[in-house]
């Protein structure tokens, strides 16, 4: 099967800043922020090859004009830290350091970090001097800026200190082409951190704007047209959900109706998903789509399956048994086009290092098996949910869809906590329905990135009528975020959540409690399993 990079990668690679992952909370916020920025980055595992960092490795392989080092949970005197290649800094391309990986730049070259004497944690005042860093920030020399560290720079003898706090003596500084500041100037909770990276960015690394929706959108299509061939023909794995369906509009409009979208009911599907996928891409868009119901199949092989990862690949395979048959009956198919977006990768551990733990498997990402016959287009691949959602949007993506929340692939089992059962099933979707309908009504659902109703085994005692009743217990979701790699609850008004209670306990058989989640990711994730 051919590699990943071979099916998206770009007509021309274009130039480009990596972040070095060293397990940090913000890595992927670094990496959204320099695109927002306009400049393509890529995120890579911190133990990553230095001959591969010369050849450009990655998605785009395109020269690399900047490395930005991440933070990370490790102290840099901790045995098994994570440490890069050493080599890496000595490469003639511009260096930042953030929190950990400005330590660790320290360490390296001689730099006195002291141990969590002086840990700072939430804002401070950065007193800075003027530099090409901070080059245009303000006139006083002072702003407010986010920290989350425990160990300190104490003295750095032969950088050039261009920063301190009240408790961080060497808060920024410069040594040759490596720069590190202790605080996270990709948080919003810095002033000025868009700035702060735009001067790493443009003035230190010599970039050029090169990261916008409407070029990759062409670029893509360039690519799927070089890629797929005048003759080859696709099918893409139809959900309904924004990924898949934004891949669909892609890849047909490159190669038209070469394109087959196979969409699977797998009994794990949203209340009236089914019927609006169908309207929207045999109706709207006219394009071929072939229909399989496969619930049995699918509630069949779950039986008895109670542990979240085992589902996940349970469900992973049934859907690349149903591709593979389905394209056998189309014939002469050689692409499967499937909406796999950055953070699934990186989640599957996709794009980590040895120090990286899986969180989840996905089922649209590895795994697929060389029986399957078919190589694999990923468009979507190097962008986060926000950038998929502008892409639908320049595709003229229908508003319900491009405005619903994200469904996970795994559809309501990754909400069925424990064995997946249609009665554990019906309430799930009954009740997830009315939390969207609740927040429709209160204009809530707009505010929002993600709602529903999760379900498990615990039940508890109600009084329905006169009579006691035992009944499943169901717990809402309701979360924001912006690129899913992290999310807090939301703070709903009291008689939005009374709504949803007393409808889901009064309309949905066998409810007798209704709970609410208020853990943040992380530590926790968006979805239960």
């Amino acid at each position: 099967m051919p590699d990943r990079n071979s099916m998206i990668g770009n007509m021309k690679a274009k130039d480009k800043v990596v972040v070095l992952d060293f397990g940090g909370q913000y890595s992927h916020l670094i990496v959204r922020r320099c695109r927002e920025l306009g400049v393509y980055t890529e995120l890579l595992p911190y133990d990553i090859p230095v001959e591969a960092l010369k050849d450009g490795i990655g998605i785009e392989k395109g020269k690399i004009k900047g490395i930005i080092l991440s933070g990370s949970p490790f102290s840099v005197h901790e045995p098994g830290s994570p440490r890069c290649n050493f080599e890496v800094l000595d490469l003639e391309i511009p260096i930042l350091g953030i929190c950990y990986g400005a330590q660790l730049i320290a360490h390296i070259n001689g730099g006195v970090v002291g141990e969590g004497m002086k840990s700072e944690f939430g804002r401070a005042e950065l007193l800075f001097k003027d530099s090409d860093m901070f080059n245009g920030l303000t006139e006083s020399g002072k702003i407010n800026v986010w920290m989350s560290h425990g160990d300190v720079i104490e003295q750095f003898d032969g950088a050039d200190i261009i920063g301190h706090t009240m408790n961080t003596p060497v808060a920024a500084f410069r040594i040759a082409n490596k720069y590190g500041v202790q605080f996270h100037p990709e948080v919003h909770h810095t002033d000025k951190g868009d700035k702060i990276l735009w001067n790493f960015l443009y003035k230190i690394c010599g970039c050029e704007r090169n990261w916008a929706i409407e070029s990759f959108i062409t670029d893509k299509i360039e690519v799927i047209k070089r890629v797929v061939g005048d003759d080859g023909r696709v099918v893409c794995g139809l959900s309904g959900g924004i990924d898949s369906s934004t891949t669909a509009l892609l890849v047909n409009k490159a190669i038209d109706d070469r394109l087959t979208c196979i969409f699977v009911d797998n009994g794990l599907l949203r209340e009236g998903e089914k019927e609006a996928v169908i309207n929207t891409f045999e109706n709207n868009f006219n394009m071929k789509l072939v229909f399989v119901d496969a619930k049995e199949r699918f509630l069949n092989g779950l039986r008895g399956v109670k542990d979240a990862e085992a589902k996940r690949m349970v469900i992973g395979e049934q859907f690349i048994n149903v591709f593979e048959e389905e394209a056998i009956k189309l014939g002469n198919v050689d692409f499967l086009a499937q909406g796999t977006i950055y953070p699934d990768r990186i989640e599957s551990a996709g794009a980590s290092s040895q120090k990286s733990s899986r969180i989840k498997s996905h089922h649209n990402v590895g795994g697929l098996p060389e029986k399957l016959g078919l190589k694999l287009v990923e468009p979507l691949a190097d962008l986060y949910k926000d950038e998929v959602r502008e892409v639908a949007k320049e595709l003229g993506m229908p508003l319900p869809i491009l405005n619903q929340h994200p469904f996970p692939g795994p559809g309501l089992a990754a909400r069925v906590i424990g064995e997946v059962t249609e009665d554990k099933l019906r309430i799930c979707r009954e009740a997830s329905h009315l939390v969207e309908a609740e927040l429709k009504n209160s204009g809530w659902y707009g505010k929002v990135w993600q709602a529903f109703a999760i379900v498990g085994d615990d039940v508890a005692t109600g009084v329905l009528g006169d009579a006691r009743s035992l009944g499943r217990i169901v717990t809402i979701r309701v979360v924001e975020s912006k690129e899913a790699m992290t999310a807090d609850f939301v703070k709903l008004p009291y008689d939005v959540l009374e709504s949803m209670s007393k409808r889901i306990t009064n309309e949905v058989k066998g409810v007798t409690w209704v709970t609410y989640a208020i853990s943040s990711k992380p530590p926790a994730t968006i979805e239960p399993c």
